[in-house]
């Protein structure tokens, strides 16, 4: 059952202290020597913080320790013994009250990861052989005073394909982390697609984002794959080599951060997909491994029940944006959620450069079908993307590409604030602090509009070939209605960027009565309601014009026209809008309002209000006219002839 948070819990979550050190720099003592038979070796409490269990160093009794499989806890005296496995990821789970230490780049180290023939040769190395099993492994610790009032921050789909895009980076990222005051935050999460394919530019962005002096969480996305890989078991090798086990758990205060990794790849030949057929090019598939699944079987037992359970993969566990989709959504939610039964649990997501808020209870056509549950089980976020639409489009201001996301929402990431096993979740966008909407006019000329390019987009769904029939210019003034406009249908289309199933969407307009939003999408086990009636008029018009895919020059030539993305994808040609599968004509947080047809002619004042599922309000006004006929936008030539 949804549970909402009281005003006064929802105001303690702004506030709180969190005693954060950012100076344990170390690593997991890994001591050689004949190897034993198990796995073995020492929690301790690292004194003088030097990574290494010297004498009468106190060992830390009640840690969780894994394999990747089998689960222990640590004897009175520290110490833990496990199954080994020619390939294991050998970890700790941070207990709440103290800390692993960090690499000089912000990741925490509980882990070792055991290869002992190593990888196989792949493009970005993988993992070197580690040879025997250690005769010990030893995982430091140190106390770390800790309030149960917190946040973290969450990125999804940071996805860089290039030193220009780990550029962006640095200006979006790692610049408000630069900015920010971080001394609530105690982690910082990644939801996978840390990189876009190649993964030599991990250690530009790690420079980047320890800028921010705060511990680093990373689970894998299909895109930080090592793409050369035969197999599954060899495909995050260059992934643990960088960042760790590619699922793992943390606890801070109240809460039990889990990371999974549900991609497969290559998922051919091994899950019943036409996408995974043995004869088709090699890909990946969202499923968890039954080696996840068992660790998690006999990893949540030993977690307290009070404890609020936060969970992150890549691929969503389920989506509106890919709702019919297999790939792209998790096969085996239900076993998952099976496990999870009776807890309270936030699932995180990216994959989808969309923003969604999923409610318990809430469906979509599809998702029974594809990953065996019609229901939303827990509450989840798929948490956008920090590269918006793939780094798409023109510069804004900061010299970044706008790049408005596929459901609308602009580039941006969450907040996560805790206090206990409570939580508010708030959307961020770059350079918009405080900003949680936009509201733009579906009007009869912006419907004629969008319908003539959305054609030419179906006609040339990729191309750059063609003069498109219409640019965003063509639109004319999105603020502006004819009352030819109000006569013929006209409603204010407001997109809540983190709205979800229980927020509410008004207008006011000139301080009138307030005039209810109904939400586009109900969530009640429909399919996509998509088409120029549920679209979102602002982000088609920012989505409808690149005019960069047309810039040339002297000196760069073919070098630089235009832009690449992807694999060094070329967009470059005619101005035209994104590809057709990225222009938003449905969206899961998008509210429609009907305007009255009688507006008098004159300029008024409209005044957009949400009030999200935790009781927070929001508001953005906007000004707006009401004419006869659209005045010229341009010079009036004729007034001086």
């Amino acid at each position: 059952m949804l549970r909402f948070l009281t005003a006064t819990t929802v105001l303690a979550l702004t506030g709180g202290a969190l005693a954060k050190d950012a100076s344990y720099i170390g690593g997991v003592e890994v001591v050689f020597g004949a190897a034993p038979e198990q796995a073995q070796g020492t929690v301790f409490l690292d004194a003088n913080r030097n990574s290494v269990l010297d004498p009468g160093e106190a060992g830390v009794a009640g840690v969780i320790v894994s394999n990747g499989r089998e689960v222990v806890v640590t004897g009175a005296d520290g110490t833990y013994r496990l199954p080994a496995y020619g390939d294991m990821n050998l970890f700790i789970t941070q207990p709440a009250g103290y800390v692993t230490p960090v690499s000089p780049q912000m990741v925490p180290q509980f882990a070792y990861v055991h290869k002992e023939a190593g990888s196989p040769d792949l493009r970005f190395g993988g993992l070197e052989p580690t040879g025997p099993l250690p005769a010990a492994v030893n995982f430091p610790l140190i106390e770390e005073a800790q309030d149960d009032v917190f946040d973290c921050l969450v990125f999804g789909d940071t996805q860089p394909y290039s030193n220009r895009e780990i550029g962006y980076v640095r200006d979006t990222v790692g610049r408000m982390l630069a900015e920010r005051d971080l001394g609530e935050t105690a982690c910082l999460i990644f939801a996978g697609d840390v990189m876009g394919d190649d993964l030599s530019l991990y250690d530009r962005f790690k420079e980047i984002v320890a800028v921010g002096r705060t511990p680093q969480y990373f689970v894998g996305g299909n895109h930080d794959v090592d793409f050369d890989a035969a197999s599954d078991a060899d495909s995050f090798d260059t992934f643990r080599r960088e960042w760790g086990p590619e699922y793992w758990a943390a606890e801070i205060g109240q809460v039990m951060f889990i990371g999974l990794d549900n991609v497969r790849y290559p998922c051919n030949g091994v899950d019943p997909h036409p996408f995974c057929s043995s004869d088709t090019a090699l890909t990946y598939n969202g499923v968890v491994s039954e080696r996840q699944l068992e660790w998690l079987g006999n990893f949540l037992p030993l977690v307290p029940q009070e404890r609020l359970i936060v969970m992150t993969a890549h691929i969503p566990f389920q989506t509106f944006t890919d709702h019919d989709a297999a790939k792209h959504q998790t096969d085996n939610l239900d076993a998952l959620a099976a496990l999870l039964e009776g807890r309270k649990v936030l699932a995180l997501a990216g994959h989808t450069h969309t923003t969604e808020n999923i409610e318990p209870g809430e469906h979509f056509d599809g998702w029974e079908e594809h990953t065996n549950l019609a229901r939303a089980p827990f509450h989840q976020i798929v948490t956008g993307a920090v590269s918006g639409s793939w780094w798409a489009g023109d510069l804004n201001d900061q010299g970044v590409p706008r790049s408005t996301q596929r459901l609308g929402s602009p580039r941006g990431y969450y907040q996560l604030s805790f206090d206990g096993a409570e939580y508010v979740e708030t959307y961020h966008v770059f350079g918009q602090e405080g900003a949680q909407l936009h509201a733009s006019f579906n009007t009869p000329r912006f419907r004629h509009w969008a319908g003539r390019l959305i054609a030419y987009r179906d006609l040339y769904p990729r191309s750059f070939d063609q003069v498109p029939p219409v640019i965003n210019r063509d639109l004319g003034d999105l603020y502006m209605l004819t009352q030819e406009d109000l006569a013929g249908g006209s409603w204010v289309a407001v997109n809540v960027w983190n709205g979800s199933r229980s927020a509410t969407v008004s207008v006011s307009i000139n301080e009138g009565p307030a005039l209810d939003g109904t939400r586009t999408q109900p969530g009640a086990g429909e399919g996509k309601l998509r088409g120029l009636a549920y679209a979102d008029p602002l982000a088609i018009w920012q989505q409808s014009t690149i005019s960069s895919v047309a810039a040339r020059s002297v000196d760069g030539g073919s070098d630089t026209q235009g832009y690449t993305t992807w694999q060094g994808s070329e967009w470059s040609g005619a101005v035209g809008p994104y590809h057709r599968w990225m222009l938003t004509d449905a969206s899961q947080h998008l509210w429609r309002v009907d305007l009255p047809s009688d507006l008098p002619l004159g300029v008024h004042r409209m005044t957009v209000s949400t009030t999200d599922r935790h009781g927070r309000s929001f508001t953005r006004s906007y000004p707006f006219e009401v004419v006869e006929t659209l005045p010229n936008p341009d010079w009036q030539a004729e007034l001086w002839d």
